[in-house]
């Protein structure tokens, strides 16, 4: 298969190997092969496998897609004495040259001179990549940001037929390992280390970021950056901003819909600002503007309107000059005239798309209609609420009377998507990673009331212990609180047969999660607590004795901290995006039992907290925050169920 410039697409290879046994016999494992860079069969020069969660190890890496089947084994050393080695049983492996495939097998090795076996769960999983997907993702490992290649295997396990057995459990009971994990399959979530490329894998030392593409780049990580970085070094130069330009008739969203989307973009690590045109409006001409003053026959009306929007538009072109990537921009900008002011504005600085939100259900314009008047500063001082209904009414008609639908350019029509009986979404001319990254995410946007409740774990052994990741069962207090916590979701929930647990796929959420019964339990790989990697297992203090390096680099920027073979708090917002998204896509309530870094993550999401805050926000043991979905936007209430016995315990 060929790509651009003739060059040839590649295979990126992951392999992952499982076995809770390995870490307790001190054994690493490794793999040799018949080609030069595996070993050549040679046990000394095998290649190991990182040691990417607790029972998890894997290496990846980057071959031609043409290249000869390679054979290859896996080999296991002692930890102390490398030249103890056990090769696995049975045939060799073979690799050949199938892409997007994954192959689940199992690798068996005999210990103690065949007395005993040792099964490995094995996961080879390729996929085929293009040179600007190689590109970037090498440029983003050399520049410290390591990717995270997010497959399309199963990342979660739904179990809903544990209800009848979980009526007479106890929190303390755990269910079986074939219960708790069924049909699991890795995603391959994580940060894969790409093996140094030799003559026979593709090379990026010819591709070159310039200085003003490097200032560009966001502060999102893995999938994200990586992406981020291919559309800067092959689109054109005012691609690498961004404008979304709200078009619509009032009362249809557009502001409920930028708020959103800032939201969401800024939670991802992208420099993003909300231009609210109507209040330039207020600032520059009061708050008392009556229904004549949006008159399209009324010239100083239309004059004063275009004014504050250029004034908007000048403010945000200024603010992306100073390194803001994406600019909102909410206003009606119902007429050619204007969008095409804008885009003049805009030529040669940052790329438009336009997004219009069309209604037509006239339930949900008079109810918005309604909340418009009691909520905008418009009508603050107006003491007669229908009056003020009126007046929002006659605007709305003068502005119907003008109003010409987007045929131009780049743009989303998002049509009727928010009355909850489906609608649609229609595109044009929409390319690159990010306008991809929005339209999936407004595709799964509604306003549909619904509760979110947000809870940790119950205190675990390893929280009374002091000691941060593992996979440590509940305390008494932990189980205390997983039955109290289950009275809770049963009276809060009762009337909601559809909502639903989610849970990561660490014991301690569970077994949180063992005692609810009659929801449907989800159990998310994405929902893992951040990966402590070498530091998993230890307090702090032994950190701080053993690692001073990692902890004062841990103590000086939290956020960006990356433990080592593990994750920082950007790595875990990068893999929550597929959670978020499904929490947007959902209308029926749900209930998430994680942790404390990843309940950070999600929190500030729904809070629309700074990056720089989510290390730090407050996430106590045994309290449910419930977090309200619906067209109001978001509100939060906070229940605390019983006091922690260790409340700082946690990453």
């Amino acid at each position: 298969m060929a790509s651009s410039g003739g060059i040839s697409d590649q295979l990126f290879v992951s392999v992952k190997l499982e076995s809770p046994w390995l870490a307790e016999l001190d054994l690493d494992p490794h793999l040799f092969g018949s080609h030069p860079v595996a070993g050549s069969w040679d046990p000394c020069k095998a290649l190991p496998l990182e040691r990417a969660a607790a029972a998890v190890w894997d290496l990846s890496c980057v071959v031609p897609s043409q290249h000869q089947p390679l054979d290859f084994k896996f080999i296991l050393k002692q930890k102390n004495d490398s030249s103890q080695c056990i090769v696995e049983e049975g045939p060799n492996r073979s690799l050949g040259c199938q892409s997007n495939e994954v192959e689940m097998r199992t690798a068996v090795f005999k210990l103690n001179e065949g007395k005993d076996v040792l099964e490995c769960k094995v996961q080879v999983e390729t996929e085929m990549l293009s040179p600007f997907d190689l590109a970037a993702s090498w440029r983003a490992h050399q520049e410290y940001v390591q990717p995270s290649m997010v497959r399309g295997a199963h990342d979660i396990t739904i179990n809903t037929g544990l209800e009848g057995r979980a009526k007479g459990a106890t929190g303390g009971h755990a269910p079986s390992l074939e219960e708790q994990r069924a049909m699991f399959v890795d995603r391959g979530v994580g940060s894969p280390n790409f093996a140094r490329p030799t003559k026979e894998t593709f090379s990026v030392s010819n591709f070159k970021l310039d200085s003003e593409a490097k200032q560009d780049m966001p502060a999102a990580e893995g999938a994200v950056a990586a992406a981020a970085v291919a559309d800067q070094m092959y689109g054109p130069k005012e691609d690498r901003k961004l404008t979304i330009v709200l078009v619509g008739l009032p009362a249809r969203g557009k502001t409920f819909t930028a708020a959103k989307l800032t939201r969401y973009l800024r939670w991802l690590g992208h420099e993003t600002k909300h231009f609210n045109v109507g209040k330039y409006r207020r600032l520059k001409h009061g708050t008392n503007q009556t229904a004549d003053f949006f008159r399209g026959d009324n010239r100083e009306g239309v004059e004063a309107r275009n004014e504050v929007a250029a004034l908007a538009m000048e403010d945000m072109l200024s603010w992306m000059q100073e390194g803001g990537q994406v600019g909102i921009f909410d206003a009606t900008n119902s007429t050619r005239i204007r969008r095409n002011m804008l885009m003049k504005m805009a030529e040669g600085k940052c790329k438009i798309i336009f997004l219009e939100t069309i209604c037509n259900d006239k339930d949900v314009l008079e109810r918005n209609i309604r909340l418009k008047v009691q909520q905008s500063p418009d009508y603050a001082e107006q003491t007669d609420f229908e009056a003020g209904v009126q007046d929002f009414k006659e605007r709305l008609t003068y502005y119907e009377k003008v109003y010409e639908p987007v045929e131009e350019g780049s743009y989303i029509k998002m049509i009727d998507m928010v009355s909850g009986k489906g609608g649609q979404l229609q595109i044009n001319d929409i390319s690159g990673y990010l306008p991809g990254r929005i339209v999936f995410f407004l595709v799964n946007c509604h306003l549909t009331p619904r509760p979110i409740l947000l809870t940790r774990h119950g205190e675990s052994m390893d929280n009374v212990r002091g000691r941060i990741g593992g996979d440590s069962s509940l305390s008494e207090s932990g189980q205390l609180y997983s039955r109290k916590l289950a009275s809770f979701v049963e009276k809060r929930l009762k009337s909601e047969r559809t909502a639903s647990i989610w849970t990561s796929t660490l014991q301690r959420t569970i077994l949180t999660a063992h005692p609810i019964i009659g929801f449907p339990k989800i159990q998310w790989r994405a929902l893992d607590e951040i990966n402590a990697g070498v530091c998993d297992g230890m307090t702090y203090d032994e950190i701080k004795k053993s690692k001073p390096e990692e902890y004062e680099s841990r103590r000086k920027d939290k956020l960006r901290y990356r433990y080592p073979r593990g994750e920082s708090y950007l790595d875990v917002i990068q893999r929550l995006e597929p959670v978020i998204i499904e929490l947007e896509r959902q209308r029926a309530p749900v209930v998430v039992i994680a942790h404390q870094a990843v309940l950070r993550a999600l929190y500030a999401y729904f809070a629309d907290k700074p990056l720089e805050e989510v290390p730090n926000i407050e996430i106590p043991l045994h309290t449910i925050i419930e977090i309200q979905m619906g067209v109001a936007g978001v509100q939060e209430k906070r229940y605390k169920l019983m006091d922690a016995v260790h409340p700082t315990a946690g990453l």
